[in-house]
This record gives structure tokens, C-alpha cells and sequence, in this order.
């Protein structure tokens, strides 16, 4: 199995916390920044892009909190270091996104249906988020965290998961042929079954 390349100096980004409040925006775009294509350190709430057309635009230490991004097309867009919170992100593409400095966290979210095939996450946390039949082939996942995640059908074919968390997730299906999976942590109600050489630690 060809392994993904593994960042494993990479340390866990900050999540973007604050915020001056003119740039701190909520349910539309004041018209002065209305065909805006690169933002920079801004909070978005309550917005609804459901079906927005999000390609080529910039995203750089942002946060979007309860906003519904359902169905965006997110072609060539870049995602450097953007939280999302308590967001409907349902079927998004971020393997469409550019790879260069992407960087996501995701809290409480609705995820299922979306891809990541192929994308470099290290160290990335999901909590709380549903991500059912979310598609994570080929990713790099290494030392990311699935803390209390709905893993219902979530596809795992050639993944980096080495120092992965998912002791707290749920209806997790790996294949440990088909994934690498050293010192991955599982506990034995989300994964039975796992073989012991394969150094899993189950607690």
C-alpha cells in the first residue's frame, strides 16, 4: 500500500479565535465587501451560503459559527487555517480545495457526504460532527483527532491514520490491509476486531 507522506513535525494549528469586531460579521456581507474574493481574519455567523459559488476565493484565520455552507462549490479555494462551528457543511468537496497551507477544525458540524480524498490533515480535530459516508480516501490523517464523531460508512482506503485519536468514535470500519494505522488509538466498543500487530493500542 503506498503511503501518504506524513508531516510528522507538524504541530496542531490554533484555531482562530479572535477577532476585531468591524470584522466580525453576521448573516450578509456589508456592500463594501461584496465581491470580496480574499479574506483575512474574519468571523462569519449566521450566514447562509448553502449552494454559494466559494471558488477561488482566500480564507485565512477565519471562523464561520452556524452557518450553512451545504452544497458550496469550494473549486480552487483556499482554506488556511478556517474553523467551522456548530456549520452545515453537508457534501462539500474540500478536495477541491488548493493544498497549499489548508488547514481546518471542525466543531459540532454536519459533515456527512463530504470529501477529503487526498487532502494533508495532520493533527486536524473533529468534535462532535456527524460525518456520515464522509470519504477520507488517500488523506493524511495522521495525529488527527475524531473526538465523538458519527463515523456511519465512512470511506477509509489507503489513509494515513498513524497517532490518529478515534477512541470516541462511532460505527468506525477500517480495514488494517488497506490503511496505515501505527499507534492509532481505538477503543474495543468503536473498532473490535483490530489485530494487535498491527501495533494498535485498545484501551
Amino acid at each position: 500500500m503506498r503511503k501518504p507522506n506524513s508531516r510528522k513535525s507538524a504541530k496542531p494549528l490554533q484555531k482562530p479565535e479572535h477577532f476585531t469586531p468591524e470584522r466580525v460579521l453576521s448573516r450578509v456581507l456589508p456592500p463594501d465587501l461584496v465581491g470580496q474574493r480574499e479574506f483575512e481574519q474574519y468571523h462569519f455567523l449566521n450566514f447562509d451560503l448553502s449552494q454559494a459559488n466559494l471558488s477561488g476565493r482566500l480564507f485565512s484565520e477565519c471562523r464561520f459559527e452556524n452557518c450553512n455552507l451545504a452544497g458550496s462549490s469550494l473549486a480552487n479555494t483556499s482554506l488556511q487555517n478556517v474553523a467551522f462551528d456548530g456549520c452545515k457543511l453537508i457534501g462539500l468537496q474540500f478536495e477541491a480545495c488548493r493544498d497549499m497551507l489548508f488547514g481546518v477544525h471542525f466543531d459540532r458540524c454536519q459533515l456527512d457526504y463530504a470529501s477529503f480524498g487526498g487532502k494533508t490533515m495532520v493533527n486536524t480535530r473533529f468534535v462532535d460532527c456527524s460525518m456520515r459516508e464522509v470519504n477520507f480516501s488517500s488523506t493524511n490523517l495522521a495525529g488527527a483527532v475524531f473526538q465523538n464523531c458519527e463515523l456511519d460508512r465512512a470511506i477509509f482506503l489507503q489513509s494515513q491514520l498513524t497517532g490518529a485519536d478515534l477512541r470516541t468514535a462511532h460505527n468506525v470500519v477500517l480495514d488494517p490491509e488497506r490503511n496505515e494505522l501505527t499507534k492509532a488509538r481505538f477503543s474495543l466498543l468503536s473498532l473490535p476486531g483490530l489485530l494487535t500487530r498491527h501495533q494498535l493500542e485498545i484501551e
